[in-house]
């Protein structure tokens, strides 16, 4: 009997309750977490404590008159970041077998066995299906690849004299001249979520930045040509690349496809009129190659970075605590939320006051982690194609400095272009207001 009431009597008390030793896991994990995002930041990646801003028809992304390069170190005190490397290759292919993201895992960790579970978090990804079937192909010989037939020369591609004597107008003509740019809402769709400054560490958003994406973006030929690309490289910046023949096949086809396009036809007609470039055309994108994807040092290590590397794909830097650079293309972010390796954390507030972004805005001013890793600004053109972006960046590395204020149809924007040499270090989107 005396048994019996001590046994009562510990139900009573809740002694017996598995759900308070999860309850209690749960309470640590919460707190482990707040003490991350809670991290003392007062100041963002460029050693500037105001907000960057952007519009739906004016932008301010990384960089502003005291803008740093990206190889400074973010000046901050929070603690270091868990990081994993990047798997790829592992999209969602239409199966339920998708990489866990951060948020899931924990979720998964943090309930029991009696239904119980850890509310607040956030929900899993949207999966994303992304149509690569054809990818490996473009890793053949020349002689087995296939490309689409060149846009047909009009007069509209040859480049005015206002055009050449104005950098802006320049920059202006490669969007118009951007047919393959995709139309917010229609082909694709973003949750912009909510606000913050450049120094907070909560997650505003609420889920992923993409909702959907058009499947047939991954059929355009650039497009999946460019998307082959981004697999090719160690994150790492420190690492000392190892580029295959295969890859350089890669490399070597993706400039080809994209050489038929107005945006760059229209660039060696703009280079090679004032003699930057050669005007035979196979030279010009022999240019284009060694531009892109020649290797070259960064962060100590020979041979360890490209300018499609740290532009488009992203590296982590090793310094002290890991940091993310570059990483300005919105089909790499599209990518790597559709594994999970990346979490969108919401937009940066604009400085003007009432232009927030929304679905329909194609320059973006954002935080994101990828990898556990934090980038606390950066910016990106979402839904441009990548011949565009080539063009572009290309175009203000030969013909303008480090600030190129240009327009880009409704964006007043600054392109900053920093040179390592005669590589192209970093160049990505600015806002001018």
């Amino acid at each position: 009997m005396d048994g019996l009431i001590k046994g009562l009597m510990d139900v009573a008390l809740g002694h017996g309750d598995d759900r308070r030793d999860d309850d209690s896991r749960d309470e640590q994990s919460r707190s482990s977490w707040a003490e991350v995002v809670s991290g003392d930041q007062n100041r963002d990646e460029h050693g500037s404590d105001r907000p960057h801003g952007y519009g739906r028809k004016q932008s301010n992304a990384e960089g502003m008159s005291d803008h740093r390069r990206e190889d400074w170190r973010n000046e901050d005190s929070r603690p270091p970041r868990r990081s994993q490397k990047a798997t790829y290759g592992q999209y969602e292919t239409g199966e339920d077998s998708h990489e866990e993201s951060r948020w899931s895992r924990k979720d998964n960790e943090e309930s029991n066995n009696d239904g119980w579970e850890t509310v607040g978090k956030k929900p899993p990804r949207r999966q994303h299906k992304v149509q690569k079937d054809n990818w490996q192909g473009y890793k053949r010989p020349a002689s087995e690849q296939e490309y689409s037939d060149e846009v047909e020369i009009g007069s509209n591609i040859e480049p005015t004299e206002e055009e050449l004597a104005d950098l802006s107008q320049a920059c202006n003509k490669l969007w118009e001249l951007d047919s393959n740019r995709l139309v917010p809402c229609k082909d694709y769709e973003i949750d912009c979520g909510e606000g913050k400054k450049v120094y907070q560490k909560e997650d505003m958003a609420g889920g992923s930045l993409f909702n959907w994406l058009n499947e047939d973006v991954f059929r355009k030929p650039t497009f999946s040509r460019f998307c082959s690309l981004l697999d090719n490289y160690n994150p790492n910046a420190g690492s000392k690349e190892v580029v295959t023949s295969e890859e350089r096949q890669e490399q070597a086809a993706f400039i080809e496809e994209i050489s038929r396009t107005a945006p760059i036809i229209f660039l060696h007609k703009y280079l090679s009129s004032k003699g930057i470039v050669s005007e035979n055309f196979q030279e010009f994108k022999r240019t284009m190659t060694n531009l892109w994807f020649d290797l070259y040092g960064r962060c100590g290590t020979s041979g360890s970075s490209s300018a499609f590397e740290h532009v488009f794909v992203g590296e982590v830097k090793q310094r002290g605590e890991q940091e993310i650079s570059g990483f300005h293309n919105w089909l790499q972010f599209y990518l790597e939320e559709a594994k999970g390796s990346v979490d969108y954390q919401g937009y940066i507030f604009p400085r003007r006051r009432g232009e927030t972004p929304d679905s329909e805005t194609q320059l973006l001013t954002i935080q994101f982690e990828w990898n556990g890793i934090l980038k606390a600004v950066s910016s990106t053109l979402v839904g441009v194609s990548p011949e565009f972006e080539i063009a572009l960046y290309t175009l203000c590395f030969f013909v303008g400095g480090e600030d190129n204020h240009v327009q880009l149809g409704p964006y007043s924007v600054n392109i900053k272009c920093y040179r390592l040499g005669n590589k192209i270090g970093s160049v990505f989107p600015v806002s001018e207001c």
